[in-house]
């Protein structure tokens, strides 16, 4: 686990190949995104690191409902109770009413080359056997007075209802897997998308990359890979 303060009151943590943040506030601490099942010590650990504790969580916001996005809310859910929010659109994902993930076949794939076994067993012991996960109390985010005066960007491609957050007032875009900038399968660094097999909608997914890569933030807060400063002088 890495910690970097990004911003006044913005905390980008490095988990298994995944990312979270925490937002302070009045209102105490907002989670965007939850790591892995197996990432859930290290989160916990986080927020004291932090100066924090479980039950200052006022609320966490899913980018998405992947396994390495939502892993340690069952355990928050169960300490603290706090609400969980989604875009409107991945709501049912993150209920399980049905299933977008990269499939067994597609994993299995990734055994062919020496960087995708190590993803893969990476993975795998990060998963610890929950692929059952869901979030059955997630609701909508849109609409709703978010703690930590969040705003939300839909950003659908990678899942259907794909959302990213906004902190305004300190310029912190959230672009979970809409943009990222770096991921053990990807050679490259740098604001990217992930590879294809990784997307439910490959067009869209470009589409909501470019909206974010114009968006007018300061710092992006990716899913996976560094947080980044943007210059917009000389973009």
């Amino acid at each position: 686990m890495k910690i970097d303060q990004v911003s006044d009151s913005v905390y980008a943590v490095a988990g298994t190949n995944v990312n979270w943040a925490l937002v302070t506030s009045d209102a105490g601490v907002t989670l965007i995104d939850a790591g892995y099942y197996g990432d859930t010590a290290d989160l916990l650990k986080s927020l004291g690191e932090i100066g924090h504790d479980p039950a200052d969580v006022a609320a966490v916001l899913i980018t998405h409902a992947h396994l390495d996005h939502i892993g340690a809310i069952p355990t928050l859910v169960e300490k603290v109770g706090m609400p969980v929010y989604t875009g409107a659109a991945e709501v049912p994902h993150a209920r399980r009413e049905y299933l977008e993930q990269i499939t067994p076949k597609e994993m299995l794939q990734q055994l062919t080359y020496s960087a995708g076994r190590r993803w893969v067993a990476q993975t795998m012991i990060a998963v610890r056997g929950r692929m059952d996960l869901k979030v059955p109390s997630a609701v909508s985010a849109d609409d709703v007075d978010l703690p930590g005066r969040l705003t939300t960007i839909a950003t659908p491609g990678h899942t259907t209802g794909h959302t990213a957050y906004f902190l305004e007032s300190e310029g912190v875009l959230f672009s979970g897997d809409a943009l990222v900038t770096g991921h053990p399968l990807s050679p490259c660094s740098g604001p990217q998308i992930l590879p294809a097999f990784f997307n439910q909608d490959e067009a869209r997914t470009r589409d909501s990359a470019r909206l974010l890569e114009n968006h007018p933030a300061r710092t992006i807060v990716p899913g996976h890979g560094p947080s980044i400063q943007v210059n917009r002088e000389s973009a």
